[in-house]
């Protein structure tokens, strides 16, 4: 009932419009994405040159890849318990600060060790980012332009690798000595900006009501609403979530220290003893962050140059140019991503998502092993191994790209939102490590081809998956997903969510 109050209230102020300084918000939040995805895909380009430079094999080639990975399987662990203690804002400027640290090294890298270390601490830093930036962007968003707001971070990204790829293009004209060390030492001054700009920015807040600081959280709320009703009830319906009176007034209340971040009873409600909800949350959350990279993301983006060489693309510069393209794809269709998830849903876009990357793996796959078994080249074959790759990214960013953030920061409840969205991302590097690492060696192993047969199987599994394990979360708020995720009341409670709004017309 307090949540349909809250969304009768909303429909009846406009809750379609976005709130402008919610967006600011979030923009600002998600620059942190941008420097990861640049160093994701300058990383494609550069490892051309750092090869040839620093003379190394091509296992250290995938170590080098997939050890950034790793890393942030540990930063994405640490970083859950760290925002709750000193907030989201100021997590993300460690993570900025992590950024900084990391790109120096790199850029400096005068050996293979320093940098190897250089891109450990980046590591650490994108494990904080990638759990901190969709967490802060959903919990100041209101329940109609959370979808919208919460993909920020994954077109930011999106943006960042495309950069990358423009700036393997032109910084390749560089000397080899320098090209390639340009390239990775350029994220050391979007961090150092991002460090102090981030200050100037609320902080979330729901964790302000974690903290207790219900004065300081009604002054952000009415700031990222319409209304000071809105503000109100949404405050309200924290309180509640977090065991305060809904009628309390005073600016600051004490709370028990496992309610206010301090971590104790977390992991017994999210891993030992959790509900039924929370238990099929935290199998929403890891599955869906397992599958975003099974499904062969990393392959194509940290890899493309070497696919399309072994299609027959030769150049280097056309090489860097055709990678570029896929750039280009994946910004333009998580954009188009982000304006659709609000009006379709989560499950409409992700299922469609996931079933046109079957059809493009399976597509890739007859190419390669057409151009591999051919002694001459096929130029038919070249065009479907290009047009598949393209097709593969259009529907991976329509749905499977911007959804997996979205979804795994908000259906958690507001006590274990934030290590649970940590345990998503841990997974989420440690699948993307293992395929960033293992992916030279399996395609040695069954071909390059076959390799992409392998992930269009894994994709029909993960397209089962979500059919069956994944409730749509449009339009609820953050503080109705234990409803939603209840299989005896989440189909009566979304009739009665969707119904009545139509009502106060």
């Amino acid at each position: 009932m307090e949540d349909g109050k809250e969304l009768s209230s909303s429909s009846s102020s406009n809750p379609q419009k976005l709130n402008k300084y919610a967006c600011a918000c979030a923009i600002v939040a998600s620059v942190i994405s941008i420097i990861f995805g640049y160093d994701t895909g300058v990383m494609s380009g550069a490892m051309i040159f750092i090869k040839e430079d620093l003379k190394i094999s091509d296992t250290e080639v995938e170590v080098i890849a997939g050890i950034l990975n790793l890393c942030a399987l540990v930063g994405s662990l640490c970083a859950g318990r760290t925002s709750d203690y000193i907030g989201r804002r100021y997590t993300i400027v460690l993570a900025s600060l992590l950024f900084l640290i990391g790109s120096v090294l790199m850029g400096y890298g005068p050996n293979y060790t320093v940098l190897f270390t250089g891109r450990c601490v980046a590591g650490i830093g994108v494990g904080f980012a990638l759990m901190i930036a969709p967490v802060y962007s959903t919990e100041i968003s209101s329940p109609s332009s959370r979808g919208f707001l919460g993909s920020l971070p994954e077109l930011c990204i999106s943006i960042g690798i495309l950069t990358g790829y423009v700036s393997n293009y032109f910084l390749s004209k560089l000397t080899l000595k320098v090209g390639w060390r340009v390239m990775l030492g350029i994220p050391t001054v979007p961090s150092l900006c991002l460090a102090f700009g981030i200050l100037k920015m609320p902080e979330s807040p729901r964790w302000l009501v974690m903290q207790g600081r219900l004065g300081d959280s009604e002054k952000v709320m009415l700031k990222i609403t319409n209304t000071e009703e809105e503000a109100l009830l949404r405050l309200r319906d924290m309180k509640i979530a977090a065991g305060i009176d809904e009628n309390c007034k005073d600016d600051i209340v004490k709370l028990p220290e496992e309610t206010n971040g301090g971590g104790k009873g977390v992991w017994k409600d999210l891993i030992l003893r959790p509900s039924a909800p929370v238990r099929w949350m935290l199998l929403a959350a890891l599955g869906i962050h397992f599958f975003q990279h099974a499904t062969g993301i990393e392959a194509v983006i940290l890899y493309g140059p070497r696919i399309f060489k072994k299609a027959g693309v030769t150049s280097k510069n056309k090489l860097l140019l055709v990678t570029i393209g896929v750039g280009v794809t994946k910004t333009i269709f998580i954009f188009i991503a982000t304006l659709l998830l609000d009006k379709f849903g989560r499950r409409k876009l992700l299922l469609t998502s996931v079933g046109g990357m079957i059809v493009a793996h399976t597509a890739l796959g007859l190419g390669l092993t057409i151009v591999r078994n051919s002694h001459e080249k096929v130029t038919w074959a070249l065009v479907l191994c290009i047009a598949a790759t393209y097709i593969y990214m259009m529907f991976y960013s329509i749905g499977l790209a911007p959804i997996t953030w979205v979804y795994s920061s908000e259906i958690f409840p507001l006590k274990l939102r934030a290590q649970g969205a940590s345990i998503g991302v841990a997974v989420n590097r440690l699948t993307n490590a293992a395929v960033s690492m293992s992916f030279i060696s399996i395609y040695k192993a069954i071909t390059i081809g076959g390799t992409f047969f392998m992930f269009a199987g894994i994709s029909l599994v993960a397209w089962l998956f979500f059919f069956f394990c994944l409730p749509e979360t449009k339009g609820r708020s953050l503080e109705e997903m234990e409803q939603v995720f209840s299989k005896r009341s989440s189909k009566p409670q979304k009739s009665s969510v969707e119904v009545q709004p139509e009502s106060e017309f």
